[in-house]
Order: C-alpha cells, then sequence, then structure tokens
C-alpha cells in the first residue's frame, strides 16, 4: 500500500525508496492499461490540420469482416434460374427491396433490404485470402497477386483504413481511440498475420487498437479497463498526484521525448480508467439479456454488439472480424467453404451472420444511430460459380462477388451492379476495393485525396479510387 506518512528513510526531496518504485511504473501500481498505449499515443500529433470535410454524414463505421468469403450465390446474388451446381441446394427469398431476392438463410436481413445498398460485381481479381484480402482492407491491390499466406511489409505495407482513420482523426482526450479492431486479428493457415490490418508505413502509433476478446464468454471483460478492485476511484486520484510530483523531478529526461511519450500514455491511461463512457463501453453485462440473445450468444453475435457500443462511447472505426476459432474444421474454416458447403451454411455460419447483422441494423436504427453510422458488410472474395461436386464445396473466386453499405451516408434500398447469369464475372458496375475505401471515407468526411506520406516522404492519396456517387444518399 502506498503510503505518504510511512516512517521510513526519505530521499532529499521527501520520498521513500520504495514509493518511488512503487510510482515508477503504473504496472506496478496494478494498471496494465499504459502498455496498451505506450507507443501509440501520438498518432493525434501525426494528423494532419484539415481533418474533416462538410460532406461526411456517418460519424462512424463499422466493418463486419466475414473472413473465408461468404459464397455469393447463397447471399445477395442467387442465380435461381442457373443449373443446381451453379445455384447450389439453397433456394431465395424475397425482401423487403421490391425486386431483390437474397439467399433463403438470410430470413431477418431479407426484412430489412430497404435499408441496404447491395453492390453485387465487386471485383478484386485475386483468388487468395491473404493478398485480396490486403487489397479490400487498404485499397490497394497486393505486389503479387494471387500470393497465398503473405505477410505484412514492404511493398505491401499500405495503412488499413482504420489506420488511416486513426491517424487522420486522433484519439480523443479521455482515451477513447479514433480506430478498433476486435475479437482477433486475422491470420494464415500457418498462422502468420495478413498484412493490411496495421496503419503500415503509418507506424505503430497509428495501429488500430486491436482487443483479443472472447466477448461471447460468460465472464467477459476487458483487464485492461477495470481498475483492481482494492484500488478506489480516490486512491486512483492520490496515485495520479504522486506520479504529477515524480514527473517534476524528471525534467531533463523529457527533452528526449521519451518521457513525454510516457506521460502521454499515463495519462491517458487515466483518463480511460477514469472515464464511466469508455469503462463502461465493454460492460456487455449491462446490455439486457434479450438484447444479446438477439444478437446472439456467439463471437460474432456479441462482437457486433460490443462495435454498437464502441461506437456510442465515440470510437470512430470498429472492425468486426470472424475470425477463425479452435473448433474450426481444417477443411472448411470459418467462410472458407471448399468442403460440406450446405451443412457450414446451414448449420453454422448463415443463422449467426444473419442474427448478429439484422440485429446490428435494427438496433442501430431503433438508437437513432443508423443514419450516422456506416456499416459495412464484406469479405475478401467470394466462391467459384461451380460446386466441385466431389467435395460439395465452392473454391476462392475474387473475379466477382457482393459488398452491402447500410447507414450513414448511404441511400438505401438499391441494387448497384450486376454479375453474369452464372455469378462468375462482372457484367455491368464493377466495383474495385478502392473505390469501397473511397467511399467509406467519404462518407465518414475524409475526402479521399487527402495525402499522407510513406516511409520516402513520398505523398500518397488515402484511397485511389472513385466514389460511388449512386451509392450515396
Amino acid at each position: 500500500m502506498l503510503s505518504l506518512h510511512a516512517a521510513e528513510t526519505r530521499l532529499c526531496e521527501g520520498w521513500t525508496r520504495r514509493e518511488l518504485l512503487r510510482i515508477g511504473g503504473l504496472g506496478l501500481m496494478g494498471l496494465s492499461l499504459p502498455d496498451l498505449l505506450r507507443h501509440r499515443s501520438r498518432a493525434a500529433d501525426l494528423a494532419p490540420k484539415s481533418r474533416r470535410t462538410a460532406n461526411g454524414r456517418a460519424k462512424a463505421c463499422i466493418l463486419l469482416f466475414l473472413v473465408g468469403g461468404p459464397p455469393q450465390h447463397s447471399t445477395w446474388d442467387p442465380k435461381p434460374d442457373a443449373p443446381e451446381d451453379i445455384r447450389g441446394q439453397f433456394g431465395c427469398i424475397p425482401t423487403s427491396l421490391p425486386g431483390l431476392r437474397v439467399g433463403e438463410l438470410m430470413p431477418l436481413t431479407a426484412r430489412l433490404c430497404h435499408k441496404l445498398c447491395v453492390l453485387r460485381a465487386v471485383s478484386t481479381g485475386d483468388h487468395a485470402h491473404s493478398s485480396s484480402g490486403y487489397y479490400m482492407l487498404t485499397g490497394q491491390p497486393h505486389q503479387p497477386m494471387n500470393f497465398e499466406n503473405a505477410n505484412p511489409g514492404p511493398p505491401n505495407d499500405f495503412p488499413s483504413v482504420g489506420g488511416v482513420v486513426r491517424r487522420l482523426q486522433g484519439d480523443r482526450p479521455d482515451g477513447i481511440p479514433a480506430s478498433v479492431t476486435l475479437p482477433h486479428r486475422i491470420w494464415n493457415t500457418d498462422g502468420s498475420v495478413w498484412p493490411g490490418q496495421t496503419a503500415g508505413f503509418l507506424g505503430r502509433p497509428a495501429d488500430p487498437w486491436l482487443f483479443t476478446c472472447k466477448p461471447h464468454a460468460p465472464d467477459f471483460r476487458i483487464d485492461e479497463f477495470h481498475l483492481p478492485e482494492e484500488l478506489t476511484a480516490d486512491r486512483l486520484d492520490h496515485r495520479h498526484s504522486l506520479l504529477a510530483k515524480v514527473d517534476g523531478l524528471m525534467t531533463r529526461a523529457e527533452r528526449s521525448g521519451l518521457l513525454g511519450l510516457f506521460d502521454r500514455s499515463t495519462q491517458a491511461a487515466f483518463a480511460m480508467l477514469r472515464s464511466d463512457g469508455a469503462r463502461k463501453a465493454f460492460r456487455l453485462d449491462l446490455e439486457p439479456p434479450k438484447v444479446r440473445d438477439r444478437y446472439g450468444r456467439h463471437p460474432f453475435g456479441q462482437s457486433c454488439l460490443l462495435a454498437r457500443r464502441l461506437v456510442e462511447a465515440g470510437v470512430t472505426l470498429v472492425q468486426v472480424n470472424w475470425y477463425r476459432g479452435p473448433e474450426e474444421p481444417p477443411d472448411a474454416p470459418v467462410w472458407d467453404t471448399h468442403w460440406h458447403e450446405p451443412k457450414r451454411l446451414k448449420e453454422h455460419l448463415m443463422p449467426p451472420m444473419d442474427a448478429a447483422y439484422s440485429a446490428l441494423l435494427e438496433d442501430l436504427d431503433q438508437r437513432g444511430m443508423l443514419d450516422e453510422t456506416l456499416v459495412v458488410w464484406a469479405a475478401e472474395f467470394g466462391r467459384t460459380p461451380r460446386i466441385i461436386r466431389d467435395r460439395a464445396g465452392r473454391d476462392h473466386w475474387g473475379h466477382v462477388f457482393s459488398v452491402a453499405l447500410a447507414g450513414g451516408g448511404i441511400r438505401g434500398g438499391q441494387v448497384l451492379g450486376s454479375s453474369d447469369k452464372i455469378g462468375g464475372q462482372p457484367k455491368e458496375g464493377m466495383v474495385k476495393p478502392e473505390d469501397i475505401t473511397a467511399t467509406v471515407f467519404h462518407c465518414l468526411g475524409f475526402d479521399p485525396e487527402t495525402e499522407m506520406r510513406d516511409t520516402l516522404d513520398r505523398p500518397l492519396p488515402i484511397s485511389r479510387g472513385r466514389i460511388i456517387q449512386q451509392a450515396l444518399a
């Protein structure tokens, strides 16, 4: 216990050696949050002076990334008149948008399609998970394309959308980060990490905060955002005061810049811990059980609910990954349905996706947040138009697939673009990943031509794509 009045030998400034040791780092005081903040707190310092334009209608964006590649034929682009080995085992159903039909395993989403803008001709031209994923998450083609198990690093070091947003936006004074990724990062089959999930050449201070967590667990909590039970708010203020006094003894160290970085991390840690909104954002137990049930008591559902709470708390961009859990079959993990696609879709994939996605849209709408929150349903690619009979599955397909947009700045109730009669190639209205990133930035109020500097100090636009004007409200 830290004491100012213990009868111990004191140093020249009036502090005991024990107190200095205890004050010396927040980790010694039972707080681990500064470790998360350290080396990241300068993102706001790096942000350009001109951040937002008047065009953006969205205050936040939730990016739902369905890792593995959902089949377009069973989701947004069914082909009911095609042969069975193309259309698959499942039929399609009408939706709330006249003329639009979606896969029959999306009944809850079908009721909300009048709020959506479905892009049916998205194309990366890349059939490898990690390189096509890099393209979708950054808007920059991977070099080379079709590179499976690609890893981060130059020349494929372009920042993710979340990294750009954090670079431009900066974190809030109360410690709320501008960008968050949860519940896990995306990794390759060999366990290595996909490229395109960080701030890349913008540097680690702009990386989206990664929260590796299990929001569906009964005892879910983020330890970094909870005070130890024995540490009351008064004691926290007391230790904050002690740190301020110790800082006064170390002015020389400040000239190096390292202490200043530590100080900002420390201040952000205290701000986060003192902020009721920040700490409560992670308290899923505060949600009514019926709400949690509506999203689904599974990783994706509770991650979507957590994303809504983070947006309410002030996070600008939240990326929710459908991650590869330990129970996933090795031959068809996540949405990578090479084998037994009908069984995987019906029993494991479509019901939780349909529940969580529709719950998120309805929840945002009922709370008056949908008009200010852009929701992007996306993946790295789609699936082959023809089912491989001996495996009852589809392989990777980057030539054409679908993405759905809703909310902030998007005009719902429309379908843009189309694929050919077998869902194998774009027919009209092709959209590239850079067009999607440009549209996301525009909706958030960032001019896609905003310049950033790479490691060679070259000016680069945050997106080289075109804004999808037809999608805008």
